[in-house]
């Protein structure tokens, strides 16, 4: 065969056919080489077999073979291509050999000359083996496969096989419609209709789709409406659409015609024939992104689309560029600066006639994430600090740039590890580049990140710079004595530090109450400040200035030479009495033995002192002798003690009295002398009081001389073991190293106590001394662990003890005040205890603690049980509350069953319940209303009403006492008492006897007659109202008689509602209906509106009247007088009482906290109601006194008539009668709220308030002649019997209350006037009804 670079043109053909026969061709001539495959049923490869559709005998075996075709003239290539593709296959064989049929020919290769080469292109769905494809023999200009992959396209033909192979098998998506109606059978898979759809198809399907390359099977996948469409998959290797085309149309050669094919509505589509890549394979948000889609069909309508949303088209951000090489289309889709939005699924299409190509690819936007700490303080001492910065994903970055802004400038170098994605830069600052006045200049150092596509992504690093404190430290010599001040000053040229503190040379932190530390724009400073030096404080101090891990520190020495302290100086006697012709020993004794100069004075006269050692005790003695010449005479002698740098100290002073010695009665060697009645005071070490020897006994001793003996009449002496404690906590507190010191103090304070608690039964001072130890201590600790806090509470527990009540008694009979001290001080341990759900339990105290996490905080809910004493308690708070504290702010809750017997005695007058005393405290400081609930077990049900009170510790000029403020009981039960505050401290309840007892008869029958009283007064008032709309035509006829009566139905309708809301209030309280806080407000509310409207209702009866008599020639409408009245009757009340609510309800302080009513003791709201009655009450009176001078002495032209000044005097009388007593119902009344009132009070103010209603219908409606006459007129047995009479007698049938009835007449005698009044009727003449107009009475 010719070489085929010799050729125009060559290709090879496959041939496919299938025998019974032994294969028998000379085929030597046209194969080049040939290559001949036998096949099996059972062969490796089922593309090369033949399905049947049928059972059939074993079918022929099927041969497959490659045929080199070489042509002179290229033109002949494409009239070989349409005879091929126009054979129907299988072409059945010859008469030589008819048991052999051709079942496909396919051209598989087509070779061209091309320049000097000869390029061998594969034919669609054929590609050379990965054997072939070698770099130096493929088309690199048309293909790009890398070696080892299959190609298209090589430089020469092989010299032998194998050679274009066919492609592996796709699945094509197809349909076809049918122009049959569609059954919902169809949509079954199991039904008969569906099944033989199915079949019928299937068959047609094998049939056609058997010719194409590679065939392997057809499946009906279902059918969906649109006439009836069927889809279907066609598995075979790819095919050109000549040949898809010619399948299609002998499928609908093979179908029954019934199912009547559109042979127009063939669509294929190809999901795994096109390359999709997308570059980068990591995208961050701003890379290019570029997607390659390689399909091998030529054609140059590829459409790229994003899922669900639309056709991408070229714009600023998206570029897409087609290009079609050799027989495939490739095109790309490059988006510029990708974000989050364009995240999503892309499809890139091409659709060629029937076939529609596409394959889809997710893009997956990745934001860039850098991670560095936010926030570095360098310090400027040349050290290195690393800031480092790292992508949260590993990628191939092309550079990581470090940039820096601010107001200083300082570089660094940086270095970058590609491969973790992380850049360190360092960071060198020393003094010069960032100095003191700079120091704490803020820095952005920001590290960029840019990928290899120009994404771009920084954080910046905030870089505080710091310089170095300098630090100077007062430059003077520190040189001191025992019980000096001094102070250390240190100042930082830095004001930016996290601390600054002072430590002893061994390390100890000095306690913050010693230095005070202040910042400045340019510094800072701390002063340490010492008021009594102790020998402790003599050595090196360290004022120390940290930021971060960078420490400045500046020492100083203190020298502290020994010097006895004031109080440590004991003398002896205190005071005594010398005749003026002897002398006395006196002395000054300290607990050490050093060398001191010491000296006695008195005056400007100076003594020696002899130096006397026992044991640890050093006295320098003297022998005072009297001067008789200065007899008798007070002197004060003193002990003056000189160290060696020359600084002294003075003792307390001993008060020697010169006195005669004919006056003397009492000689003791110890004590002295004395005459009768003289009292002294002797320390107790130096008396003759027994105590173990050695053992220094502190306090005081106090004598008095009675006869010829000194009695003992105070005993404060402290036992040894008690004082050594008390002297060494007052060494303590002045110890730099208090709070080192401090645990182990209070455990041995623990011990001793209870050791000694027999002494301190005997000693009353002892008691004094341990309180007076907890004080001290108490003001020590910042914060207390559980162990500190059980060693404090076991001591309370022991002088809290029952058997040392006695001795509590005898301290608060001498008015020392130490139970209230006792109290704070375990207030200010609890305050500082920092410990989580601590439990203690002692018999004479208890605690509870619990910590407030953030977040949802539980409930604090905490009970106590004391049962030697028969006493309980609970306390809690609920989460509202907690949530407004601080995070980790501890509660702690301390309760005492003896100490309220200790506390009650500094109160007089007082009714005590026997009850715990609970003290509640937070660790951290509350700056928003607080409420916490208490319960109390309650000894004495029937001692009175229970009060809720608190120790206020600034009563009684800072003594502390109970105090009910904020505090009020919530309920009462046959054991308990349950109280809510609005405070923390310690509380307690008492039973108050200002009150009657619930239970008690008087309140009983205080009950009774208000509810009788009020269901009286309350239908006396609808009687009132009654009787006015019955003569409201009769007594209106004019303007002055309308607003009269105005005024009266008002004055009782307000009465009225407010008698029904009084009994609302008061069942509002007694039983406790739900919700019953916000119903007690408004009753409150409501009774004190509208009896304020009964008080300015009358002031608007009375200034009427007054206004009548005064301004005679002035007469006001009638619209007027009716707006001025009511904005007086309802507007003035009305004001009153929504001030009142808005003052004092926001702080829950409105109402009383025993009874739906105005609040007294905490705001005196009551004075709201109770000021403007007394006023009215005052100006009613004024205007009676008044309106009686002007009518009994008119002025010249102001006579009034007969008839004028009778209906005067009547509305005087009922002005003089109704104002004092209503006046003084409410005068009762304000009497009843202050303590200690009488039960008198009570029971006339009880009986008053209940029958107002009957006043207003006797003296405001009854007494009114005109309404009598009314009702006679209406009601009489004459009008009745007769329409005729114009006229009614009324001397035979007086009324009760008419003029000239006997108890009218007394009320007119009251004003000096007698006699008999007629009421004529309506018809009688005009001028006498226009004449007694202005009678009228007035109400309250």
């Amino acid at each position: 065969m010719k070489s085929p670079r010799k050729t125009t043109l060559c290709f090879l053909i496959i041939v496919t056919y299938s025998s019974q026969a032994t294969l028998n061709l000379n085929l030597e001539s046209i194969v080049y080489p040939s290559l001949l495959h036998e096949h099996g049923l059972a062969g490796e490869d089922p593309a090369r077999q033949k399905r049947a559709v049928a059972v059939s005998p074993p079918a022929a075996p099927e041969f497959t073979v490659d045929i080199e075709i070489n042509l002179e003239n290229a033109s002949f290539l494409e009239p070989i291509r349409a005879y091929l593709n126009s054979l129907s296959f299988p072409v059945q064989g010859n008469d030589t050999d008819p048991a052999t049929s051709i079942l496909n020919i396919k051209v598989t290769a087509v070779c061209r000359p091309t320049g000097n080469e000869v390029w061998c292109s594969c034919e669609t769905g054929y590609r050379w083996p990965p054997e072939r494809c070698l770099p130096h023999l493929t088309c690199q200009e048309h293909d790009g496969a890398p070696a080892g992959c299959p190609c298209s396209c090589l430089k020469e033909l092989p010299p032998q096989g194998p050679f274009c192979q066919l492609q592996g098998a796709v699945t094509l998506r197809m349909s076809v419609r049918l122009n049959v109606g569609f059954q919902e059978d169809l949509r079954n898979s199991s039904s008969a209709l569906y099944r033989s759809y199915k079949t019928d198809l299937e068959t047609a399907f094998w049939k056609g789709y058997s010719i194409l390359p590679g065939f392997k099977l057809v499946t009906v996948t279902g059918f969906r409406p649109g006439s009836v469409v069927v889809a279907y998959e066609v598995t075979s290797t790819a095919a050109p659409p000549e040949l898809m085309r010619k399948a299609n149309e002998q499928v609908t050669q093979s179908l029954n015609q019934t199912y009547r094919l559109d042979s127009s509505s063939f669509h294929i589509t190809y999901s795994n024939e096109t390359k999709f890549s997308i570059t980068p394979e990591i995208i961050f948000e701003g890379d290019t992104v570029t997607l390659m889609c390689e399909i091998e069909v030529p054609s140059s309508n590829v459409s790229w689309h994003r899922v669900e949303r639309f056709e991408v088209q070229n714009s600023s951000r998206f570029s897409i560029y087609t290009v079609m090489l050799n027989m495939t289309s490739v095109s790309r889709f490059t988006i510029y600066n990708i974000t989050q939005d364009d995240a999503g699924e892309y499809i890139c299409r091409v659709t060629i006639d029937v076939f529609a190509y596409w394959s889809k690819k997710k893009v997956v936007v990745t934001p860039i994430r850098i991670l560095a700490y936010e926030n570095v303080k360098v310090m400027c001492d040349n050290n290195p600090v690393f800031l480092n910065c790292c992508s949260e994903i590993t990628a191939n970055w092309s550079k990581i740039e470090w940039k820096q802004e601010g107001s200083i400038s300082i570089p660094g170098s940086s270095e970058t590890d590609t491969d973790s994605g992380c850049s360190r830069y360092t960071l060198k600052a020393d003094g010069t580049q960032c100095p003191s006045v700079s120091s704490g200049t803020t820095v952005a150092y920001t590290c960029e990140f840019v990928s290899a596509h120009g994404a771009r992504g920084s954080k910046d690093i905030k870089v505080t710079f710091i310089s170095v404190a300098k630090l100077t430290i007062t430059p003077d010599p520190i040189s001191v004595s025992e019980g000096q001040n001094f102070s250390i000053k240190c100042i930082s040229d830095v004001s930016n530090y996290d601390e600054m503190y002072w430590n002893t040379s061994a390390g100890i932190r000095i306690h913050e109450r010693f230095y005070t530390t202040k910042r400045y724009p340019d510094r800072a400073e701390s002063v340490l400040m010492v008021k009594t030096s102790t020998r402790e404080w003599n050595g090196t101090y360290h004022c120390i200035f940290r930021y971060k891990n960078s420490y400045s520190v500046m020492a100083k020495d203190v020298t502290v030479h020994p010097l006895p302290l004031e109080p440590d100086i004991m003398v002896d006697p205190l005071e005594a009495a010398i005749p003026c012709t002897s002398s006395r020993h006196i002395k000054c004794c300290i607990e050490e033995d050093e060398d001191y100069k010491v000296i006695f004075q008195t005056g400007s006269l100076s003594f020696p002192a002899a130096k006397e050692v026992r044991g640890k005790q050093v006295c320098y003695k003297h022998n005072f002798k009297a001067n008789s010449a200065s007899c008798p005479e007070n002197v004060d002698v003193f002990c003056h003690f000189t160290n060696k740098a020359n600084n002294s100290v003075r003792s307390p002073s001993m008060k020697l009295n010169l006195v005669p010695g004919e006056n003397i009665t009492c000689q003791d060697p110890i004590i002295g002398v004395g005459k009768p009645g003289k009292v002294i005071q002797k320390l107790c070490r130096f008396s003759n009081i027994h105590r173990i020897p050695g053992s220094p006994v502190g306090g005081t001793i106090t004598y008095r001389c009675v006869g010829s003996q000194w009695k003992v009449k105070r005993n404060d002496c402290i036992s040894a073991p008690i004082n050594t404690l008390l002297q060494l906590a007052e060494t303590l507190i002045k110890s730099p190293s208090q709070d080192e010191k401090l645990p182990s103090y209070l455990k041995e304070l623990s011990i001793s106590t209870d050791k000694t608690k027999l002494e301190v039964y005997a000693f009353p001072g002892s008691l004094g001394a341990i309180v007076n130890i907890l004080d001290l201590l108490s003001t020590v600790p910042n914060q207390v662990n559980s162990e500190m806090m059980t060693h404090v509470l076991s001591t309370v527990n022991v002088i809290l003890g029952k058997p040392i009540l006695n001795t509590w008694k005898m301290s608060q009979e001498q008015k020392m005040n130490q139970s209230s001290q006792l109290l704070d001080s375990v207030e200010r341990f609890s305050r500082a205890l920092r410990s989580e759900d601590s439990i203690i339990s002692q018999p004479n105290v208890q605690m509870r603690s619990m910590v407030v996490r953030s977040g949802v905080p539980k409930p604090y809910e905490q009970g106590f049980v004391f049962l030697d004493s028969d006493l309980w308690g609970n306390v809690s708070i609920d989460e509202n509350q907690l949530k407004h504290l601080q995070p980790d702010s501890f509660i702690v809750t301390v309760a005492f069953p003896t100490l309220q017997s200790i506390l009650d005695h500094d109160v007089q007058g007082k009714n005590f319940a026997n009850s715990l005393v609970m003290t509640t405290t937070v660790s951290h400081k509350i700056t928003t209303p607080f409420r916490i609930s208490m319960t109390f077990k309650n000894n004495d049900p029937s001692g009175g009403v229970p009060l809720c009170v608190f120790w206020n510790f600034s009563l009684d000029n800072h003594t502390g006492g109970w105090d009910s403020s904020g505090c009020y009981v919530t309920e009462v039960t046959e054991d308990s008492v349950s109280c809510s505050c609005d405070h923390l401290t310690s509380f307690s309840i008492l039973m108050s006897p200002d009150s009657p007892d619930p239970g008690s008869l008087l309140k009983i029958l205080l009950d009774i007659i208000s509810y009788i009283g009020l269901c009286f007064s309350i239908l006396s008032l609808a009687a009132c109202l009654a009787v006015e709309a019955v003569v409201w035509k009769s007594v209106t006829k004019n303007r002055t008689s309308s607003m009269r009566h105005i005024c009266i139905v008002n004055i009782a309708a307000s009465l009225l509602v407010a008698d029904i809301w009084f009994m609302v209030a008061a069942a509002v309280h007694n039983h406790h209906f739900p919700l019953n806080e916000t119903a007690c407000v408004a009753a409150t509310f409501f009774v004190h509106f509208f009896y304020l409207s009964v008080f300015f209702w009358m002031l608007t009866l009375g200034l009427m009247l007054f206004y009548r008599l005064v301004f005679i020639l002035h007469d006001a409408s009638k619209s007027v007088q009716r707006a001025v009245a009511f904005s007086l009757g309802y507007g003035c009340p009305l004001a009153i009482s929504v001030i009142t609510v808005g003052a004092t309800q926001p702080r829950e302080v409105y109402t009383r906290k025993n009874a739906c009513w105005l609040n007294w003791e905490d705001t005196k709201a009551l004075l709201a109601f109770v000021i403007p009655a007394l006023i009215i009450v005052a100006v009613n009176m004024t205007i009676t006194a008044v309106v009686v001078t002007k009518i009994l002495r008119p002025s010249i032209g102001d006579k009034p008539s007969k008839q004028e000044k009778g209906s005067l005097f009547q509305i005087s009388k009922s002005i003089g009668v109704l104002t004092p007593l209503l006046g003084l119902t409410w005068g009762f009344g304000l009497a009843t709220v202050f303590e200690g009132s009488n039960a008198v009070f009570h029971i006339v103010f009880t009986l008053l308030n209940a029958f107002q209603g009957l006043f207003i219908l006797l003296f405001g409606c009854l007494w009114d002649q005109k309404v009598q006459g009314a009702l006679l007129n209406k009601f009489s047995l004459s009008r009745w019997s007769s329409q005729h009479s114009k006229s009614t007698s009324l001397a035979s049938s007086t009324p009760v209350f008419s003029m000239s009835s006997p108890i009218s007449r007394r009320f007119n005698n009251l004003f000096g006037k007698t006699g008999t009044y007629n009421v004529s009727t309506p018809e009688t003449t005009s001028s006498s009804l226009e004449n007694t107009s202005s009678a009228y009475s007035l109400l309250n």
